[in-house]
């Protein structure tokens, strides 16, 4: 049985598994209003999907079309737009924004007032820390051809990011590379590979009991 506060709002339609915790004033199923000059698709929506054990904190908000896996954590005043496919076990911290048509996988962690932008992939066990910035949009809204281009990072398994980095449009972060605090990544990050700075560059690999499979 699922546990809404009374100041929560869930909208008709809302799976909410067992378990699941919506605390003070969230949002859980709402549909967005979209501006004529918006790139978001405008399909209706499915209702959004909330696994077993996941809590949407105070403030916080998930739109609809929008899946959510067992013991998500959704911080107080985070947001998950429309059809965000969302992992088991996931993070998402407080005032952190997933805008739409982004997939995150099992164990990630988004810290506090991160930004992931539109048509992002984040793989398992990606860490993102305090206020890391990504973009999608090389034309920053200009021209008809950014239609066709329009992509977020690829983050890949384990990989790491460091506070307040910024990620440039469609760039990929290989599988456990480390991205240090402050960087702004231009271009694509070898796997185990570590960059700092701006733009990022390689300065050595992630060392063998930092990996995943060592933990």
């Amino acid at each position: 049985m699922a546990d809404v506060h009374p100041t929560a709002i869930v909208y008709p339609g809302t799976v909410l598994g067992e378990g699941v915790k919506v605390l003070e004033h969230a949002v859980v199923g709402k549909s967005p209003s979209l501006s004529p000059q918006s790139t978001a698709k405008r399909e209706p929506l499915p209702p959004a999907e909330l696994g077993d054990g996941t809590i949407v904190s105070t403030g916080a908000v998930v739109f609809a079309g929008s899946r959510l896996g067992a013991r998500v954590i959704v911080g107080d005043q985070a947001c998950i737009r429309e059809r965000c496919e969302v992992g088991d076990d996931v993070v998402v911290g407080r005032g952190s924004f997933v805008e739409n048509d982004t997939s995150i996988g099992a164990r990630t962690k988004i810290q506090a007032h991160a930004y992931i932008t539109a048509y992002s992939t984040l793989e398992d066990d990606v860490f993102i820390a305090p206020c890391v910035a990504t973009t999608n949009d090389n034309f920053m809204g200009r021209t008809e051809r950014r239609h066709a281009l329009v992509k977020g990072p690829t983050i890949r398994r384990g990989a790491r990011v460091g506070g307040a980095a910024i990620l440039c449009p469609g760039i990929e972060v290989g599988e456990e590379a480390f991205v240090g605090a402050g960087a702004v990544v231009l271009r694509d990050v070898p796997a185990r590979a570590v960059v700092v700075g701006n733009p990022a560059r390689q300065i050595r690999e992630v060392p063998d009991e930092e990996l995943l499979e060592n933990q």
